[in-house]
């Protein structure tokens, strides 16, 4: 082999890993090269540690409200410290199936450096030179700090440096309005914190259908969050005490912590773009619908290359990155519409066309279908009957994709996302027995109501009715 390997990939990180482990079993020689730490934003900084906070101050919640359901116990006593060692601990358990010891027992070679292409089939990491056929670039995003006059001479926090915290701020302000802001936002005022949210935008979640956003933001406020809406920063100062003040909407918020979560940027400086003729921008690295860059042996997947940033969708694009630059044919590998989840209490997870794109694209051939949780017998006894399940259809019945709002609304989503990428129709949803009492029974109901009401209308309708009598 002219090379010294078949493929070399920059990046460990969802994208990264998903990619070297399928190339491994095709039988190719892989390099995996990371400057940090193998397991990406995931694993360190992001999906991990964000859902294991979550959970404990979901527990903190549940203690603090139980007396609804009868079982009393008080106010909470949090140990913020110990949160976060478990939150380590989780992290470490979750690490060791992807250190770089798991890896190389896989046949992958790790390499630990930071890598910078020389030309298009080398790179240089530390003093050693590797060649591959093939690169795969999943360098990832990192958090984006937005040019706010004095944040600059200002601590702050991002969801990087947030898991480095021994201390809980007793008054948290968050600026941004997306999910790590609302998710990071609802779980410190559940722990002890007081919250206040400001977003320039007049509502948070603006990727999500309107009634979610409303449905969160009243969740937030019932838990004590503070939303401040239309309020762009103007300025941040901090005070000689530590205290800082945000200017925001022509009105101060005073607090002791402050945490930036305004979007991420992609990691594109530093690894050598230019000398390989890479084309790239701020944006991220230029691919076509096949993740291939403008140089046709180096590809690139994950939030790299902009647009959707989920490990998810990143983890498919790795994959689909591999098979697309080694094995015959090739897949279109950038959907418009992946699933996505928000982890706030209640969840707010999604899949497929909103309502609003389903009505630019498909016009009046669009249907809405929507159950309140408060008709799911589950939601009902488990005490968790805010939110509901919106589904998207045509005429014909074809399911264009769905919101589901409530407790475990990820996991309740995941038939949607089938029948949606799959092109299934309502009246399949609706055959397909779930178990009761679930959350699954509740999609069944709302598809049964649409399927049925379909039969029902017009010609077909007076038929069966006829047919009936």
């Amino acid at each position: 082999m002219p090379f010294d390997y078949n493929l070399a990939i920059i990046g460990a990180g969802s994208a990264g890993l998903t990619a070297a482990r399928f190339a491994t079993r095709l039988g190719k020689r892989v390099a995996l090269i990371e400057a940090n730490r193998v397991g990406g934003d995931c694993t360190w900084t992001g999906c991990v540690p964000s859902k294991a906070l979550l959970h404990a101050a979901r527990v903190a919640h549940t203690i603090r409200t139980g007396g609804t359901l009868g079982v009393r116990a008080g106010e909470p006593e949090v140990d913020f410290p110990a949160v976060m060692r478990r939150i380590r601990n989780v992290i470490e358990e979750i690490y060791a199936a992807e250190s770089p010891d798991a890896l190389r027992a896989e046949g992958i070679g790790v390499i630990e450096g930071r890598a910078r292409f020389e030309d298009a089939h080398t790179v240089a990491v530390g003093d050693r030179s590797i060649s591959a056929k093939y690169f795969l670039i999943c360098t990832g995003a990192s958090p984006f700090v937005p040019p706010i006059p004095g944040l600059s001479e200002t601590p702050y926090l991002t969801y990087e440096n947030f898991w480095r915290l021994e201390s809980l701020p007793q008054r948290l302000i968050v600026i941004g309005g997306g999910p790590i802001g609302c998710e990071l936002a609802q779980a410190c005022q559940r722990l002890g914190s007081s919250v206040t949210l400001v977003e320039a935008l007049d509502r948070i979640l603006p990727n999500d259908e309107p009634e979610a956003a409303r449905t969160v933001a009243e969740a937030l406020r019932r838990d004590g969050v503070d939303l401040r809406f239309g309020a762009p920063v103007e300025s941040v100062r901090s005070g000689e005490e530590g205290g800082i003040t945000v200017s925001a909407g022509g009105e101060d918020v005073e607090g002791d912590g402050l945490l930036v979560a305004v979007g991420r940027r992609a990691n594109v400086d530093g690894i050598g773009l230019e000398k390989a003729g890479i084309e790239h921008s701020r944006a991220g690295i230029t691919v076509d619908d096949y993740l291939r860059t403008s140089v046709k042996n180096i590809y690139a997947a994950g939030d790299c290359v902009g647009g959707f940033q989920f490990t998810h969708y990143a983890g498919y694009q790795g994959a689909m990155a591999v098979r697309n630059m080694l094995l015959p044919g090739r897949s279109r590998a950038r959907p418009e519409h992946p699933p996505w989840a928000t982890f706030t209490d209640p969840e707010v997870a999604h899949s497929g066309y909103t309502e609003k794109q389903a009505r630019e694209q498909f016009g009046g051939n669009v249907r809405v279908s929507t159950l309140p949780m408060e008709s799911v017998d589950r939601a009902v006894t488990d005490d968790a009957d805010e939110g509901f399940i919106k589904v998207v259809s045509r005429d014909n019945g074809t399911v264009l994709g769905a919101t589901v709002v409530g407790r475990n609304a990820a996991e309740a989503l995941q038939g949607w996302a089938i029948a949606g990428q799959h092109g299934l129709k309502m009246g399949d949803v609706a055959r397909a027995m779930q178990a009761y009492p679930s959350l699954g029974t509740g999609n069944q109901q709302v598809a049964w109501d649409a399927y049925v009401d379909g039969l029902t209308r017009g010609f077909m309708g007076r038929l069966l009715r006829w047919l009936a009598r």
